[in-house]
């Protein structure tokens, strides 16, 4: 009788236990499925019956699923329940436990759990000191780690090296990964990508030694070092060494990843076009663009045409609905001029966020209409979204009234955000705009902790209202105060010293951008081109020119307009020959009026008629009114004034004033009465009140010989009151 006792226990407890064997199994596939929830109420029908007892796995299994939603109060009551049945002391019970209190910051639990482990294994020390580093206490972890009697495992040591990464304390990793290497330890590919992660300009050298072990490790095979590599390149502005490594690595190393660090990466260096064939060679490689792929592509479409094909190949792969995608085409399309198709997007946006309704006002802003900006708004307060201060930034950016921007004010007040920066900034570049330079500097001046924008708006606000002394001040003031100038800030200042003919200030500004390297910035280039021009100094805007290793159309124009304004007519129209025949950057109507105007000016009468034929018949461009006025100067001062009255009486133009003051000036000049008289009747119903009609059509007079009629007009311009404004140079040496 007893024997047949005993085998019936035996029999149920086999039973139970394979019974609890096949419940184990159900909670790891759950927990490997990511059903971590499935998992709990699993373990909690387990726990409430009599017939199953849980067992160390599946403790541990629960204590998993915990850990992995964070959920601490559960954990913890698994914790008690493991420390009573004494499971605890099993290594994959303690291990999930350490990752919990780990994951909720609670590092004296993470201590406490750690140190009641008798024999703790490679995922209990990585988890500890993982956990410490962190959190912050990096000191304490570098003690645990010294203290270790085992350290040849890479795991623990990527721990270290990845905690400190994530913690900014970028000289303890490499400290830590240099003794590694040291030691003999094989770096893995997330102890090089870690570490990699952390280089920037100060520290490239260091990452340049990482790459060489990269190469020499083999670990160039692995996609995550390769990504890693370029980010730190692209950080460190070294994009050839970005193109290096992404062209070095092997083909099947390539992933979606790989494609958009340098997509982004390009972007964010400003090529974009060269970002646009990275995403086209993506798709060449057969890797199905991502979310964040189209988000940075489309921040580099500035043409209408690429915009509208990148655009329609995101609907095309459906992320037509993701809310990132689509801000970013409104930004794309804002950017590329189309607003229409910039609030279609909106429109159809079925889930907004707040970066969406402010790209949507920033977009109105940027074409000064208040009232649409102003119209989003308050949709947007319709459908609950909360403004921050970018909204009434942008709100501020297009009010065109100060009436309006006094309203905006009153609303940020409210709602408090009237004392956030970007909302004070928007209020300087608003009272500059609208003329109220008094409330600007004084709304500058209230402004307790400036930044650079608050700086140049104020500096930009003196340049927009004519009171270019008091910007020069204000930069001066900047250059003693904690921050330094930016490519803005330069490019304001250099426009300023252009403004006022100004080579005093214009030489010291040009050191600056010498001295803080900032000479290979294409805009502060083609500025400073401008400036020496208009301060009379055409060789050191050649100067200028020529040290740029980059070049694009206003490099050209800047250049073009310079030599026409020194009347060096030979080299403008060199200088437009060598754009077409050196570049592969294609003339603009600004490149034809200047070079045009050179011509006029130097009497290039051959020259002159063939680039303005080659203007219509090469590039399609319809003349406008400076350029009619151009060649109507040209062939007037060459003395072809029978010519010069076909094209200004020809269909293709209407008579405008400026082709007519053209004109009697050449009429002056050869002594045509006949069309002098012509055009000074024309010039006299549009500007009776000019007293310059008055003074050339006396000297058109005087040079036929009719002296009575030349004093009878002079006459008439003293007795309506009319004077000539007298002379004066403007160039400040």
């Amino acid at each position: 009788m007893k024997f047949n006792f005993c085998r019936e226990a035996l029999t149920s407890i086999t039973e139970s236990a394979a019974e609890i064997f096949k419940v184990n199994q159900r909670l790891v596939k759950l927990n490997r499925s990511h059903c971590y929830a499935e998992t709990l109420q699993l373990f909690t029908q387990i726990h409430s019956s009599e017939s199953l007892r849980p067992d160390h796995y599946t403790v541990s299994a629960a204590v998993t699923a915990c850990a992995k939603l964070r959920d601490i109060v559960f954990g913890t009551q698994l914790h008690g329940n493991a420390v009573r049945s004494g499971l605890k002391a099993f290594p994959h019970v303690a291990n999930p436990l350490l990752s919990l209190y780990a994951k909720a910051e609670d590092l004296n639990a993470v201590r406490w759990v750690f140190d009641e482990i008798a024999d703790p294994d490679v995922y209990s020390w990585t988890t500890l000191l993982s956990a410490c580093v962190k959190l912050g206490h990096v000191d304490y972890a570098c003690e645990v780690f010294d203290k270790m009697p085992q350290k040849g495992n890479v795991a623990i040591w990527n721990a270290m090296i990845t905690g400190c990464a994530e913690n900014g304390d970028e000289e303890v990793a490499f400290s830590l990964f240099c003794e590694m290497h040291r030691m003999g330890v094989k770096h893995d590919n997330f102890s090089v990508a870690s570490v990699l992660s952390l280089c920037c300009l100060e520290s490239l050298g260091f990452g340049r030694q990482v790459h060489c072990l990269v190469i020499r490790t083999g670990f160039l095979g692995r996609a995550s070092v390769v990504n890693a590599l370029l980010t730190m390149y692209f950080k460190c502005a070294s994009v050839a060494e970005a193109f290096e490594v992404f062209e070095e690595a092997e083909d099947g190393v390539y992933d979606q990843i790989t494609f958009n660090v340098m997509i982004d990466g390009l972007v964010g260096v400003g090529r974009d076009e060269e970002a646009l064939t990275m995403f086209k060679g993506m798709q060449e490689a057969c890797l199905r663009p991502t979310e964040l792929t189209f988000v940075s592509v489309m921040s580099s479409c500035s043409a209408a045409r690429v915009a509208n094909h990148v655009h329609a190949q995101a609907i095309k792969l459906g992320f037509e609905a993701f809310t990132a995608v689509g801000n970013a085409a409104i930004t794309m399309f804002s950017g590329c001029g189309d607003w229409q198709a910039a609030y279609l997007v909106f429109q159809t946006l079925e889930e907004k966020d707040l970066i969406s309704w402010n790209a949507m006002i920033s977009t109105y802003a940027q074409v000064n209409d208040s009232e649409s900006a102003v119209l989003v708004y308050l949709q947007m307060q319709r459908e609950g979204e909360k403004p921050d201060e970018f909204t009434y930034g942008s709100l501020l950016a297009s009010s065109e009234y100060i009436e309006t921007m006094q309203m905006i004010q009153a609303v940020a007040h409210k709602n408090g955000l009237i004392l956030k920066i970007q909302v004070l900034n928007a209020m300087v570049s608003a009272y500059a705009r609208q003329g109220q330079m008094n409330l600007a500097y004084q709304t500058f001046q209230d402004i307790k902790y400036k930044n650079l924008i608050t700086w140049n708006a104020i500096i930009s606000g003196f340049l927009l209202n004519g009171m270019v002394n008091e910007g020069l001040e204000q930069f001066h003031e900047l250059l003693v105060s904690e921050l330094s100038p930016d490519v803005c800030t330069l490019s304001i200042i250099v426009s300023m010293c252009a403004s006022i003919t100004s080579l005093r200030d214009g030489k010291p500004v040009h050191a600056y951008i010498l001295k803080f390297g900032f000479s290979q910035q294409l805009c502060l280039g083609n500025a400073l081109i401008t400036m020496y021009a208009k301060c009379g100094v055409l060789d050191w805007s050649v100067r200028v020119f020529e040290a740029m290793n980059e070049k694009d159309l206003v490099s050209w124009n800047a250049l073009i307009s310079a030599y026409a304004q020194h009347g060096k007519g030979k080299e403008a129209v060199d200088c437009f020959e060598a754009m077409q025949d050196l570049s592969s950057i294609t003339p603009d109507q600004a490149t034809f009026t200047a070079v045009l105007s050179a011509c006029s000016h130097a009497g290039l009468v051959d020259d002159g008629t063939r680039i303005f034929n080659s203007m219509i018949s090469n590039y399609g461009f319809m003349p406008e009114v400076d350029h009619f006025s151009c060649i109507v100067d040209l062939l007037g001062r060459a003395g072809y004034l029978d010519e010069a009255e076909t094209v200004i009486n020809s269909k293709e133009i209407e008579a405008h004033p400026n082709i007519w003051w053209t004109l009697i000036s050449s009429c002056a000049s050869h002594g045509n009465l006949r069309l002098g008289r012509i055009v000074a009747g024309y010039l006299l119903e549009t500007e009776q009140n000019n007293p310059s009609v008055y003074v050339l059509l006396a000297s058109i007079y005087a040079a036929a010989g009719q002296w009575e009629e030349a004093a009878n007009v002079r006459e008439l311009m003293n007795a309506t009151g009319k004077a000539k404004t007298p002379g004066c140079s403007w160039i400040n040496s």
